[in-house]
This record gives structure tokens, C-alpha cells and sequence, in this order.
């Protein structure tokens, strides 16, 4: 494959950034060990999704406002929309939750502090070597075995266990640190924070904020199990195949208990998180069809079609007072996009084009689209 210019230095930043995580794991010195590796293992992924990005023709690699190049949250979503890095797909959308994963915790690790277990670390550098390599793979036809020998991959003398053991030892872990006359709850807290970032891997809106670590440490406190406190976590588990240096790691989604949101501090359940709503709902209807390739109509018809509109994991309707806008997730794409490519958008405009006048039936934005 030639590449082109700017993916090939962008392509050889992640490989250097993954090999200085790699080496900071393996490293026999602690001192700022989980600083270096989550820094390095995000800085990579960064690197690799916006080198993909450039590989494969996208052309909004830099901030129209500002200029300057997009971060990590926005490289995400255009991978999620690319179909040839395909992180938005059913099988990657776990792997999308990996990556929201290393970079909230190396959002707390780099801006504040938090205590990463040894468990935890390993399952998540592994699992990022895994999802390098595949997107090499996926996107630039190259193994990373080609760049990097085996013998530099992430190990360890402790063998990966069931992510559900884990959880369960750490929430044991800070539930003694939160014991009277411990004094520990600093550590309480910083192991609270890592636990929220993982909830990462199943809700694309999470940010770890302090007043949802005090309420998880008041949940805590007054006995309640990790299902209660920590229910988005059920619904993450690993996939692991092989063993010693042939090991691979996927993160892989279940479903888990629903989770309540709201912004009351007085609400006494421990498993409440805040979402921003606009953060959520951020494509306007001009956007949500231009991503798709569809012309207002055309994506108005689509969103009759699959009753988007009514949908509150795709649209929300946000109320400044006289004025009304609607607003749609990354799920409403995803939802769309499917539909798409497996009717056509033909036989959804026959279906929902505007009553009353004969209009013209659109050409289809997509290669083979069927005709329905």
C-alpha cells in the first residue's frame, strides 16, 4: 500500500509511542511506571487513528475554528463514521470502548492522580497491542510483528484473570480503605476514580467527574454491593486467547443493569452518574445527513423510517426558551448508516418521500445501493 506523506509520519509516531508504552511496562522501576505507559499507549492510538484517518481521506483532521488538530475524543468519533477503520461496528464498538477506557484513565493519571492495579493495567496494555495490531491490519495491510519483535510485547508474571474478579478485588480493596480510623480515603478515592473510567468501555459520555467519586465513596460507605454502585461494569468482560507471548486481549459488551442519570447531589442511590446532553446529542440535522452523504429530505425520510426522532438513545429535543432543536447521538448515525446499507435509500424515500406533489427520486449516495 503507499501511503501517503502525512499518514507515514503520523503511522511511525504511534509505533514509537506504542514501544515507549511497551518499554515503561516492562520496566523493573515503578517509580512513574502507569504515568508513562497510559500516556504513551493514548498518545499511540491517537497517532494510529489520526494516520488512518489521513490514509483513508478524511478531511477534517484539523479544527475548523481553531486550526489546530483535533484531539483524541474527536479522532474517535470520525473513526466510528470511517468505514473502513469500522470502530462504530458491532464487533468494534467494544474495541472503541477500549480505547475511551486508556484515555479516561490517562485523563485522571496525567490531570489529577488514581491508583491503577497491576490486573487492570495489563488487561488494558494487552488489549491495546491486540487492537494495534488489528487496525494496522484493517486499515494499512501490515502486521505489527513486522515493526516489533515479539519479544517486547507487554508480559507479566501475573496471569490475566476474569475482569469480574478484578472488579470484585478492587471494590473489596476500597471498600477497607474506607474502613473507620484507615485514614486511606485518598487512595479510596483515586481507585474509585479508575473504576468510573472504565466505565468507559460501554458509555461513549464518560467523564469522571469529583462529585461522582464522592457519591460512589458515600455508596460504598454505606454498604452497597459493586452491581449497585458500579452497575455499567457488568456489562464489560475479556475475551482471552492464547498464552505467554501469543496472548491477545479483546474487551468485549454484555447487557448490563440501566443506570440512572441525574445532576441531583441529594439523590441517594450510589450508582447515578451525570451525562452532558449536549455532548451526547451534538450532530444538527444538517450534520447528521451530511455524515451520511443524504440530503435533508433524504435523511429526514431515513429518520421516519426507523423512528429516530422518537428514540431517546438517538435524538433529544433541547428547549432554549422559545426556541426548539433537535439533536442526534453517534447512535442515530450508526442506526442510519445500517439501515442503509441494507435497504437502499430508494426504498425508504418511495416509502416516506413528502405526500401531495410528485417528487423525483433522489440518487443513491451509496456504491450498489439497492433499488428497493
Amino acid at each position: 500500500m503507499k501511503l501517503k506523506q502525512e499518514s507515514r509520519v503520523l503511522k511511525q509516531k504511534a509505533l514509537d509511542s506504542l514501544v515507549t508504552s511497551i518499554e515503561a511496562f516492562n520496566a523493573p522501576r515503578e517509580q512513574g511506571r502507569v504515568t508513562r505507559v497510559l500516556m504513551n499507549l493514548q498518545h499511540a492510538f491517537e497517532m494510529l487513528l489520526k494516520a488512518a484517518l489521513v490514509q483513508t481521506g478524511e478531511k477534517n483532521i484539523f479544527d475548523k475554528q481553531t486550526g489546530r488538530s483535533i484531539g483524541f475524543d474527536r479522532c474517535l468519533g470520525l473513526a466510528a463514521a470511517n468505514t473502513i477503520i469500522k470502530l462504530a461496528d458491532a464487533d468494534a464498538d467494544a474495541d472503541a470502548g477500549t480505547l475511551r477506557a486508556i484515555d479516561a484513565m490517562r485523563d485522571d493519571e496525567q490531570h489529577w492522580f488514581n491508583v491503577v492495579s497491576e490486573q487492570v493495567l495489563y488487561l488494558h496494555s494487552r488489549a491495546g497491542v491486540t487492537l494495534f495490531d488489528d487496525l494496522l491490519q484493517s486499515v494499512f495491510t501490515e502486521n505489527l510483528a513486522t515493526h516489533l519483535p515479539y519479544r517486547v510485547l507487554p508480559l507479566s508474571v501475573d496471569p490475566p484473570r476474569d475482569l469480574a474478579l478484578i472488579l470484585d478485588d478492587e471494590y473489596s480493596q476500597i471498600a477497607s480503605l474506607l474502613q473507620p480510623g484507615r485514614r486511606a480515603g485518598h487512595e479510596a478515592r483515586a481507585r474509585i476514580r479508575t473504576l468510573l473510567a472504565l466505565e468507559a468501555h460501554v458509555e461513549p459520555d464518560t467523564r469522571v467527574s469529583n462529585k461522582d467519586v464522592l457519591r460512589v465513596e458515600r455508596g460504598i460507605r454505606n454498604g452497597a454491593p459493586r452491581e449497585q454502585v458500579f452497575p455499567r461494569l457488568d456489562e464489560v468482560s475479556t475475551a482471552i486467547h492464547g498464552t505467554g507471548i501469543t496472548l491477545t486481549v479483546h474487551f468485549t459488551k454484555k447487557q448490563g443493569a440501566p443506570v440512572q442519570f441525574v445532576a441531583d447531589d441529594s439523590v441517594p442511590a450510589a450508582a447515578v452518574r451525570e451525562v452532558d446532553l449536549q455532548r451526547k446529542y451534538h450532530r444538527s440535522p444538517t450534520a447528521l445527513a451530511e455524515a451520511l452523504g443524504l440530503t435533508l429530505p433524504q435523511s429526514k425520510a431515513l429518520r421516519d423510517h426507523l423512528g429516530i426522532d422518537a428514540d431517546e438513545t438517538c435524538s433529544h429535543e433541547f428547549v432554549f426558551g422559545k426556541q426548539r432543536y433537535w439533536r442526534y447521538s453517534d447512535n442515530a448515525f450508526r442506526t442510519m448508516r445500517d439501515a442503509l446499507e441494507a435497504l437502499g435509500v430508494h426504498a425508504i424515500w418511495d416509502a416516506h418521500k413528502p405526500s401531495g406533489r410528485s417528487v423525483a427520486r433522489p440518487p443513491c449516495p451509496l456504491p450498489g445501493c439497492k433499488a428497493g
